[in-house]
This record gives structure tokens, C-alpha cells and sequence, in this order.
């Protein structure tokens, strides 16, 4: 399963069922967010039957970004049964995020 986009309307039910969920906050227009997609790919494939691994677009869904409380992209949220566990904001490599995940599967 590649990565999914979560909109409001189905956010917690889609994580609801999940252990372990990452999630990329970002936005069309955002440098740093375009560069990052590509590890975030990467990493929703490695991790595919472990790991739910979604991305939300800010300006199309606000009120999730307001909900996490995100107020740079990009930013990543880890949950773990629900509740979020790590968060990370930038631009960073690849081992930082699998690092978390890592720690908390």
C-alpha cells in the first residue's frame, strides 16, 4: 500500500485501526515539504503491513493541522495506538523518522 491521504472526514478511523501511524503534514507550495516526499514514500514501502504512513495537505485540510497543533511543514506526527508519541518538524533524512518507527514497533 502506498502512502495515504488522509482527509478529515476519514482521519480517525483510519488510524483508529492502526499501531503505529506516521504522518507528513505539508503543503503544495513548500520547498522542504517536496523534498521530504520522496523519503516518505520510501519509507511507507519499507515499512508497508507494519506501519499506516499518510500525508495531510494543510491548506486542504486545516482543521487536522489545527487538531495536531502544526504550525511549520513539514511536520511529522507519530501515533502509536492513537496517541502521538514523537514528532518531528523539517526536512530531515530518512533514518530520523525510521528511528522512531523502529523504536516504537
Amino acid at each position: 500500500m502506498a502512502v495515504k491521504h488522509f482527509k478529515t472526514a476519514d482521519f480517525a478511523q483510519a488510524v483508529g485501526n492502526e499501531s503505529l501511524v506516521m504522518v507528513d503534514f505539508w503543503a503544495d507550495w513548500c520547498g522542504p515539504c517536496k523534498m521530504l516526499s520522496p523519503v516518505i514514500e520510501e519509507i511507507a514501502e519499507r515499512y508497508e503491513g507494519r506501519v499506516l504512513v499518510g500525508k495531510v495537505n494543510v491548506d486542504e485540510e486545516p482543521e487536522l493541522a489545527r487538531q495536531f497543533g502544526v504550525m511549520q511543514i513539514p511536520t511529522v506526527v507519530f501515533l502509536k495506538d492513537g496517541r502521538e508519541v514523537a514528532r518531528k518538524v523539517g526536512a530531515m533524512p530518512a533514518g530520523v523518522f525510521t528511528g522512531v518507527l523502529d523504536q516504537y514497533l
